[in-house]
């Protein structure tokens, strides 16, 4: 049986016309030499060797339609060989709102890029402004209006934690993404990085990073806002990278982000489903896959619910759905 597994190619900076403040991509990416279209064919080659196929070339790290032209189209050149034979389903980038006009768009879809992700990061012009982006909201909501009328799948990616920006600023940009109806979101908590603007501004005491405890509340938040409205969020927080966690210096950073955001939203629908009934043994039943998410890291959630006097059971079932909860009270 085939796997459909995704290629993930870096072009560190290439392209971008700023160097935001917490942007250090060398770290993020764990690679400083520059993608070249023989490490294209070479990936996806290794990548069919081992069993892949029918997955996405992606082009991730810098902004892919601000790199050169001749560049770019060099490795469009090497990747759609593999589409346009049927090994890999198509081409996803990674780019900046400020970099997509109409005549990029015809040139991607040409080779087969599938899906445009936007790095908007927030809907909030002072907050991108210090955070030196080098764009604005407008250009976001433009080229999301442009990819999609172009047939192209949209993803927008957003932080959390940027200097200058709050909870409910983050809220925000989470609404404001609705009304752009992309197909996926990922959501990216601050990370202080050595050599960055923002290393600097933490020093100094100017800024103030988020918690681990404030990213994964309000992680959580934003996971119920974007299920409830059918828009799967497909990543949460940096990928784990020994980069990263070397040259860290503050922020909200944890190689299991996600499974933290999850179990603190599963908390607060238990805890809304048993507001306001007695206290006593409860069996909870989830779909099966989303077990050790209920439960939380080492019992937390179970923990927590029979400190309020819950005494709770849980079990798997076919029948439900991610977040979907059955409750039902066993006995004093």
């Amino acid at each position: 049986m085939k796997k459909h597994i995704n290629i993930a190619l870096f072009v560190p900076h290439s392209g971008c016309p700023h160097t935001c403040a917490f942007c250090n991509q060398h770290l993020i990416s764990g690679q400083i030499n520059p993608l070249n279209p023989e490490s294209v064919q070479i990936a996806a080659q290794t990548a069919l060797a081992h069993g892949a196929k029918g997955g996405e070339i992606a082009f991730f790290g810098g902004s892919f339609t601000a790199i050169e032209p001749e560049y770019m189209i060099s490795l469009l050149e090497a990747a759609y060989p593999f589409i346009k034979n049927g090994d890999f389903s198509g081409i996803r980038i990674s780019t900046r709102p400020d970099a997509i006009d109409e005549e990029k768009l015809e040139l991607l879809k040409s080779y087969g890029v599938k899906v445009i992700e936007l790095g908007a990061q927030s809907m909030s012009n002072s907050v991108l402004d210090l955070n030196e982006r080098g764009h604005t909201a407008e250009d976001t909501k433009n080229a999301s209006r442009l990819i999609r009328a172009q047939g192209f799948q949209l993803a927008l990616q957003m932080m959390t934690g940027l200097y200058g920006d709050s909870e409910e600023g983050a809220i925000q940009t989470a609404y404001a993404f609705l009304e752009l109806k992309p197909s996926a979101v990922r959501i990216y908590p601050t990370v202080v990085l050595e050599g960055t603007t923002l290393a600097r501004l933490y020093q100094e005491g100017i800024y103030t990073p988020q918690t681990l405890e404030d990213a994964v509340s309000l992680g959580a938040r934003l996971l119920k806002i974007f299920h409830e409205n059918q828009i799967p969020v497909i990543r949460m927080g940096l990928h784990a990278n020994s980069d990263v966690e070397t040259h860290r210096l503050a922020g909200a950073y944890h190689p299991a982000f996600r499974e933290l955001c999850e179990a603190k939203l599963y908390r607060e629908l238990v805890l809304e489903e048993l507001s306001g009934r007695k206290k006593g043994e409860y069996l909870l039943t989830v779909a099966n896959r989303e077990i050790s998410k209920l439960i939380g890291q080492r019992k937390e959630n179970i923990l927590f619910l029979q400190s309020l006097g819950f005494d709770c059971r849980v079990k798997g079932s076919d029948s439900l759905l991610p977040y979907e909860i059955e409750i039902q009270f066993i006995g004093s």
